[in-house]
């Protein structure tokens, strides 16, 4: 299954389109968030010396129930510095095929950190076994590389990964020696999703990365959790991989604001979501399984109207009219706080237009 959305390098779009699906991360900050940045205490963050990034640390480690934090520019950044900070040149990590860590970060762990990765087949909701993790651990001998962490993601394409898979991962795990680390991109959705404390969905886990530009409406930055000592090798690592930042307490205020008012409110975007999808289901040709809309994405195949050619998809009928899907299949849709129920019934009108006007 094809789950990019993401544009090819270098291609822009014709015009800024007002109603964006390609990604939660396309979020503006809210003009509260602004307001709130523009007010932040800021120091010399690399001397340990800013408020605001110091107040957010504090707040995500108490909120994943985690010894310490470090904030950094970014997911991708987050991920590669606890993949670095958990295994040494040459040992392996074992992780989905479908993930995050493995498919869209440019091998940053292999290229950078010497780290080797053993993908597993993932399930159609996006999670691995136990069972197979167990098969996947390498002997203890000098033709492989040795097996050292465990990478798991939650959500994974808008699924919530199994609460009782994933601490049977982690059992396994310490049973044989191994840390286990989450991309919880979008760990907040899960939380919402099962009425759960994040910290009960982690307590488990060595290492959490949080990101705080998907969903919950900050323009950048992830917040990478775990222990004392964890953190304090992934801070020497942050410096050298170019992550110091100085006075960034402005960009950590709109993390802090973000867990304060946009967590409750991820809720919504399940709900549109799935109305989303039943309206669809209204329209020929179009036929979305509900079932596998759970939080804030759906995906969906959108066939060529009839008469139509390759350069009159969808995606380029939508885009005149300020609408933007990926023009991939399954195209994934993902509604986030910048989409509203009017938003999603001017598309939903777009669409029927282009499927009927064939």
């Amino acid at each position: 299954m094809n789950k990019s959305s993401y544009p090819v390098a270098g291609q822009s779009l014709d015009i800024t389109p007002a109603i964006d699906y390609r990604s939660d991360t396309v979020t503006k900050p809210s003009t509260a968030m602004r307001q709130f940045m523009s007010q932040a205490a800021v120091g010399d963050d690399v001397y340990g010396e800013d408020p605001s990034i110091n107040a957010l640390q504090l707040q995500v480690a108490k909120l994943l129930d985690k010894e310490a934090s470090l904030f950094v520019p970014s997911g991708t950044m987050s991920n590669l510095l606890a993949l670095m900070a958990h295994c040494q040149r040459g040992e392996e990590v074992i992780v989905g095929d479908h993930y995050h860590i493995f498919s869209h970060e440019a091998g940053g762990a292999s290229v950078l950190g010497s780290i080797v990765m053993q993908s597993l087949s993932t399930s159609a909701k996006g999670y691995i076994t136990a069972e197979q993790v167990a098969a996947a651990i390498r002997p203890d001998d000098a033709h492989f590389a040795k097996s050292k962490l465990i990478c798991l993601e939650n959500t994974v394409s808008g699924f919530v990964q199994p609460q009782a898979e994933l601490e049977a991962i982690a059992v396994l795990a310490k049973e044989r020696h191994l840390k286990v680390h989450m991309d919880g991109a979008r760990l907040m959705h899960a939380a919402i999703k099962t009425n759960s404390s994040p910290a009960d969905l982690c307590k488990h886990l060595d290492s959490v990365s949080l990101c705080l530009s998907k969903g919950l409406g900050a323009p950048a930055g992830s917040v990478l959790s775990g222990s004392k000592s964890f953190i304090a090798r992934a801070s020497r690592l942050r410096k050298m991989l170019g992550g110091g930042m100085r006075q960034a307490g402005i960009i950590a205020a709109a993390g802090i604001y973000a867990l304060d008012n946009n967590l409750q409110r991820l809720q919504d975007d399940h709900q549109l979501a799935y109305y989303f999808a039943t309206q669809l289901n209204k329209i020929a040709p179009l036929s979305v399984d509900l079932a596998s809309v759970e939080t804030n994405m759906l995906f969906v195949d959108f066939p060529l109207a009839p008469g139509k050619t390759d350069q009159q998809s969808l995606a380029k009928f939508l885009i005149s009219s300020g609408i933007c899907i990926g023009d991939t299949v399954p195209c994934r849709i993902v509604v986030h706080l910048d989409i509203s129920r009017s938003d999603v019934d001017k598309t939903l009108a777009a669409i029927s237009e282009y499927y009927s006007a064939g």
